[in-house]
């Protein structure tokens, strides 16, 4: 079956393969959507167990979703004439006075890799910023990342601004981080904390659906 070949040339990372396959299916009339379901995500789902489940690491996660890319690329104009839309939409960043961007990179490869759609807003991000992009976007979700405890208390201003704003009840708040725990998750009242990526992704679908 040829989704099948889809998802396990995405999880080798062989992205030409990827490219290739996918041109093939489409060619055969398969629907974007299941292309996209069946092989695409299929495969970066299993990558993401397997980075749960330390089988593979960040290299191998990196390789996944440039061969991921190579074959969205190739759908999108499908998927947009076909009415596909993201299951989501969630606005990640890094917060304010922190530069660090691995973490929240395999976080938006992941989420990516759940069929959401995810506007990434960089490093060094306040507040105002993360939730501005939110009402802009219509996001379902706001994502913060730190790996520094003097950065972690952008976190609860980001909290404070969307209760402000008057968004508080429509947007989930997901954080997450080296010095992050589930105790300060609930001090300043977010909605989610996870520790790793592929649970990070697994959390944000869950609030989507």
């Amino acid at each position: 079956m040829i989704l099948q070949e889809i998802s396990e040339a995405l999880q080798k990372g062989n992205r030409k393969m990827v490219a290739a396959l996918v041109e093939q299916a489409l060619s055969e009339g398969i629907a974007a959507k299941d292309i996209l379901e069946q092989g695409l995500l299929d495969g970066m789902n299993i990558i993401g167990i397997k980075f749960k489940n330390s089988e593979v690491y960040v290299p191998e996660v990196l390789i996944a979703a440039r061969a991921m890319n190579a074959g969205t690329e190739i759908l999108k104009p499908k998927l947009q004439s076909e009415g596909v839309k993201a299951s989501g939409k969630v606005v990640l960043g890094t917060v304010k006075g922190d530069q660090h961007d691995i973490g929240k990179n395999l976080v938006r490869m992941m989420m990516e890799g759940q069929g959401l759609e995810v506007v990434d807003l960089g490093v060094d991000v306040d507040a105002e910023k993360f939730v501005d992009a939110a009402i802009e976007n219509k996001a379902n979700i706001i994502a913060c990342s730190a790996l520094l405890t003097t950065t972690m208390d952008e976190m609860k201003r980001v909290v404070e601004v969307c209760q402000a704003k008057g968004i508080r009840d429509d947007v989930k708040i997901m954080i997450g981080g080296a010095p992050v725990t589930e105790a300060y998750c609930n001090a300043i009242g977010a909605d989610s904390y996870t520790d790793d990526a592929a649970s990070a992704a697994e959390k944000a679908a869950s609030f989507c659906k």
